[in-house]
């Protein structure tokens, strides 16, 4: 995202198959940021839970709904921008070993 925005380094973006999901899933960034030291100077959506955005300066973190995130395919708009895939596990994100952390 660098070489194409001057407003953040990186995109996060995530769905969920319920409002209920998308407003858990912005919660537990949105603290994990917050434990990480991270600033978050915005949150935006959260009330209706169909699009949840979160800014974190260097990361804008969208959590969609399933039905918004394929109507308004965001990941298309920024067709040009790398990808970076993420160290998950069934779902989850790998816990970091000691040489990681």
């Amino acid at each position: 995202m660098k070489a194409l925005s001057d407003f953040t380094d990186y995109f996060l973006i995530c769905g969920a198959d319920s409002d209920r999901g998308v407003r858990t899933i912005a919660d537990n960034i949105e603290k994990k940021l917050k434990e990480l030291g991270e600033r978050v100077i915005g949150v935006e959506g959260y009330a209706e839970g169909k699009w949840v955005l979160i800014d974190a300066v260097d990361v804008v973190v969208h959590v969609l709904y399933e039905p918004i995130r394929r109507f308004y395919d965001i990941e298309g708009l920024w067709i040009d921008a790398p990808r970076i895939k993420l160290p998950f596990e069934d779902g989850f994100p790998k816990k970091a070993k000691k040489s990681e952390e």
